[in-house]
């Protein structure tokens, strides 16, 4: 029997997940990366593209679940709304501390990031669904990705003009998105001291639509309908998703660094596609899919998934400001340590992205055996 509140095929999916946002990060060499290993320049929609939404769909699913089963054993609403909060604001501060890595540069803070994005998507949905409910979630998801739009392509941008008018659409410096958050933080304080950021403020609202589309996909898998009623539901409604965000992209061009609506909602239908299938093939399944050989290495980094995350970054920035002369640092020095014969330079970037998840894997498996799920 299906446990309605402990879907394996959500963690199975967060690991995935995971362990391809660490690949994607840490590419032996960045320039010489096969393209769908890199975010589009601009316009435009990659795999790595698609990594953060998928993530974010994942957390509103493990909203439903959690949340359900918790008030399902008689937990008041107001403790998992102040639980809630607190695991927002843990996760919050430790992607500051993240950006802070590895000299603690204040003055350069970035205030914005991965895991700021996901505390903020995780507490708006979280208390959309406690306080109003699942009609609630479909209306504010309706809500953000519409009223998102209308400001991108209908409000006038102070100093530019009108969208598709005075200036194009999604123009890199004179679209709302980039414009507020050049207006409310110092430029010393965005991503890469530039422009705009890509996890800025106004783009939250189209990703909160990501999380919500995640936390009606969970409740509905929660039905107790056969599975296979549930999977192909969930399936058809991502493909409708698909091919609606493909329609919009054609006046509403997806956009990842904007977080643009048609991008939410096309990559909204491919994590629920993706969840429908490993649905029907894992918790569909009469077997015991805890122990399938095949599914482990996911489970690993599907239980610990901000665990494992933070790791790799941390690794990351380790390797990067360790300096071992010649002007390289500790991590272009290792990468030039695997040899060209292995294959050209994107093969070659890619294997060190390999081998970069699986020294991340370790320390996570680990903690798999030894039953230790860390909840931040």
């Amino acid at each position: 029997m299906i446990n309605r509140n402990r879907l394996i095929s959500l963690d199975v999916l967060r690991g995935l997940t995971v362990a391809l946002m660490i690949l994607v990060n840490n590419a032996g060499d960045g320039s010489a990366s096969y393209a769908q290993l890199r975010h589009s320049a601009w316009n435009g929609c990659t795999l790595t593209d698609v990594v953060f939404p998928l993530f974010l769909f994942i957390v509103g699913a493990s909203i439903a679940l959690s949340f359900s089963a918790r008030l399902d054993r008689g937990v008041s609403g107001s403790s998992i709304a102040l639980q809630m909060l607190r695991r927002a604001l843990t996760i919050f501060a430790l992607g500051l501390l993240l950006n802070a890595l590895p000299f603690f540069h204040l003055g350069e803070l970035r205030y914005y990031g991965v895991l700021q994005r996901i505390a903020i998507c995780y507490a708006l949905a979280g208390a959309i669904y406690l306080f109003g409910g699942v009609a609630t979630c479909a209306v504010a998801a309706v809500a953000a990705l519409v009223g998102y739009w209308l400001l991108l392509l209908h409000v006038p941008v102070p100093g530019f003009g009108l969208p598709g008018a005075s200036i194009e659409v999604l123009d890199r410096y004179g679209n709302l998105t980039a414009w507020l958050d050049r207006s409310i933080v110092p430029q010393a304080h965005l991503y890469h001291q530039s422009f705009y950021d890509p996890e800025g403020l106004l783009s939250t609202l189209p990703a909160v639509a990501n999380t919500l589309l995640g936390v009606l996909s969970a409740v509905w898998l929660r039905t107790v309908r056969p599975a296979w009623q549930r999977a192909s539901a969930l399936l058809c409604c991502g493909l409708l998703s698909i091919a609606g965000g493909l329609l919009w992209s054609q006046t509403f061009p997806f956009n990842k660094r904007l977080w643009t609506s048609s991008f939410a909602l096309f990559t909204a239908g491919i994590a629920m596609a993706l969840f429908a299938v490993l649905f029907w093939t894992i918790d569909g399944s009469k077997h015991d899919a805890q122990h399938r050989p095949l599914l482990k290495a996911w489970l690993v980094f599907g239980t610990n998934a901000l665990t494992a995350y933070i790791l790799s970054e941390v690794l990351a920035v380790a390797l990067g400001a360790v300096p071992v002369g010649s002007g390289e640092n500790l991590q272009q020095l290792l990468f030039r340590l695997l040899p060209s014969w292995l294959g050209p330079p994107p093969l070659v970037s890619t294997l060190y992205s390999i081998l970069f998840v699986c020294v991340c894997y370790v320390p996570v498996w680990e903690l798999y055996r030894r039953r230790i799920f860390i909840k931040l």
